[in-house]
């Protein structure tokens, strides 16, 4: 896709982040424009879930500037970047167990209720019940999308461990977000649960217009997949650009590996399938 005349979605300017002696993020800038499925790679340790950390506010940067539409961010807490827009799926799974899946998704809706605590009191005539009806149908739809149906009304904690990393993906739908971070959305997952995975955030991208920020580890998805990339190794970026770009890189090759010459690591088969 081009970038060309657009306004970024999202930007980080020189940001970093330090947890005592430890440099988690050193100047860190890249920018996302909307419509991008935009990745971002490195080696373990190498500051990529700090990053989204900072972007999704779970983490306030020691330095620089996060902005959203042009929009100065940074001091924003999660509730408030969930107001605009800003959705995530975590690496370890975050799920309520004990409930349904139906009401996992349902809690992604959370921050959209209007209707206060007083005329939520009044269920029938406040207008509660229309907005939950309402909160439903759009949890039904995603239900559909992500082929749910028949794990609707299980609890979290008794699904498979593909099935669950995918409500999680439907809980941060739910929040109608047109900005959504994914990290590591395929981690632990076998080769069907993966194919799967990979149809539905291009889906996400191409058919809902959500803009995707993406943590992966499966460089086979991620060079199919994505728009463009940004490389980080030890929290600073090393590389940004396009699939081709990036695989010919030379700090990249020995960021993965540790040599001069060599090939970027692929998984097999690719996800070239589901675009």
């Amino acid at each position: 896709m081009t970038t060309v005349g657009k306004a970024p979605i999202l930007e980080l300017d020189n940001v970093s982040l330090r947890f005592g002696g430890v440099r988690a993020m050193t100047d860190v800038s890249c920018s996302v424009y909307p419509g991008e499925l935009f990745s971002i790679i490195g080696p373990n340790g190498a500051g990529k879930t700090s990053t989204l950390n900072c972007i999704s506010g779970r983490y306030r940067p020691t330095s620089g500037r996060i902005r959203h539409h042009g929009k100065d961010i940074t001091g924003l807490g999660p509730r408030k970047r969930a107001d605009l827009g800003i959705g995530r799926t975590f690496q370890n799974l975050a799920l309520f167990s004990g409930m349904s899946v139906l009401d996992n998704i349902l809690i992604g809706r959370h921050h959209l209720l209007k209707t206060g605590v007083a005329r939520g009191m009044l269920y029938w005539i406040g207008g509660a019940q229309q907005e939950e009806v309402q909160h439903r149908a759009a949890v039904e739809e995603i239900i559909d999308f992500l082929e749910i149906q028949h794990i609707r009304n299980e609890h979290a904690g008794t699904l498979s461990y593909g099935l669950r990393k995918r409500v999680e993906l439907a809980r941060a739908i739910a929040l109608k977000p047109e900005l959504i971070l994914l990290d590591e959305p395929m981690a632990g997952m076998n080769l069907e649960e993966k194919e799967d995975m990979a149809r539905f955030i291009v889906d996400l991208n191409e058919e809902m217009g959500m803009t995707v920020v993406m943590i992966e580890h499966d460089m086979g998805v991620v060079m199919d997949l994505s728009h463009r990339l940004m490389v980080l190794d030890f929290g600073r970026k090393i590389a940004e650009g396009i699939p081709d770009d990036i695989k010919a890189n030379e700090d990249v090759k020995r960021a993965y590996l540790g040599q001069d010459h060599g090939v970027m690591p692929t998984a097999e088969p690719s996800a070239e399938a589901v675009r």
